[in-house]
């Protein structure tokens, strides 16, 4: 696919657009449903842009709110037939986390809390395959291979001089204790953090035991915020058979208020190299 068309953003996009059609109409999802004799959950799954859809899609709800302007429909139907070409997560086959992926190779800042592991961005390769392969017994050398490799290839937005992704992450101390692989391979790891912390796009923070109970205790979560306006910031909370995509502004602007809680009570930047750095050498020491 053309590199500056990510399906999963132009399925939203087209996704928030319709819904304004339809409000603009003073239907509810399920009238529209009723029109076109389909679910009521499709047309919800359309306008929040977790399902593909065809052009016909489009032209038949254009019917439905009486878009006279063909080339608004015009507009309406490209924005379909890009959202159904591949990211290049796809030649990985079926990746669960698909949508997120979308997400995140669009955005332009992340903010994200992790309690139990270094986020997959800061990752090293061998990190990742020990992560993997304890989250997932069962899975085959070539599965875990398969998401070492996608885990890895998403950090090209790290390394991307000219459009870099923004990235603040703040980290439990638990996940600096944890022996994921060998303390050898925790080593290398925590001296990988330290090293990508010093990147000018890239602001890294531990939030020590001591601090007792914080607006993270009760889990990981992130925040990504788009370069179009007209993109909804998305709070993500992973779940192990289903994720969960929040966009409606009052549940971003809690979130965002708790990650700004949890900014101020961690170690700020310098505080925490020195806090890594003192944690590699307890691992190195064994």
């Amino acid at each position: 696919m053309a590199s500056n068309v990510n399906p999963t953003v132009r399925r939203r996009r087209l996704g928030q657009e319709l819904r304004k059609l339809r409000e603009a109409k003073n239907m509810t999802a399920e009238q529209v449903a009723e029109r076109l004799l389909v679910s009521q959950s499709k047309i919800s799954r359309l306008e929040n842009g977790r399902r593909s859809i065809s052009q016909r899609d489009v032209r038949d709800l254009c019917g439905v709110y009486e878009v006279e302007d063909e080339r608004m429909v015009d507009s309406l139907m490209q924005m379909a037939k890009d959202s159904r070409q591949q990211g290049w997560w796809h030649a990985f086959g079926d990746i669960p986390y698909s949508v997120y992926i979308g997400l995140e190779t669009d955005a332009e800042s992340l903010r994200m809390y992790e309690s139990q592991i270094i986020p997959g961005l800061l990752q090293t390769p061998a990190y990742a395959e020990a992560v993997i392969s304890g989250a997932m017994p069962e899975s085959t050398p070539a599965e875990i291979e398969k998401r070492v490799t996608v885990r890895t290839r998403r950090q090209d937005r790290i390394r991307d001089e000219e459009r870099p992704l923004r990235l603040w992450a703040v980290i439990d101390e638990g996940a600096l204790h944890r022996i994921v692989g060998s303390r050898q391979l925790m080593v290398d790891q925590l001296e990988h953090l330290i090293e990508q912390s010093h990147l000018p796009h890239v602001t890294v923070q531990v939030i020590p035991f001591e601090m007792g109970a914080h607006p993270g205790i009760s889990g990981q979560y992130s925040i990504l915020e788009f370069p179009d306006t007209s993109d909804s910031s998305v709070v993500y909370i992973e779940g192990v058979t289903s994720d969960l995509y929040l966009e409606k502004a009052q549940d971003v602007g809690k979130y965002s208020v708790m990650y700004e809680h949890l900014r101020a009570q961690a170690l700020n930047v310098e505080q925490t190299r020195e806090f890594i750095s003192k944690m590699a050498k307890k691992h190195a020491q064994g």
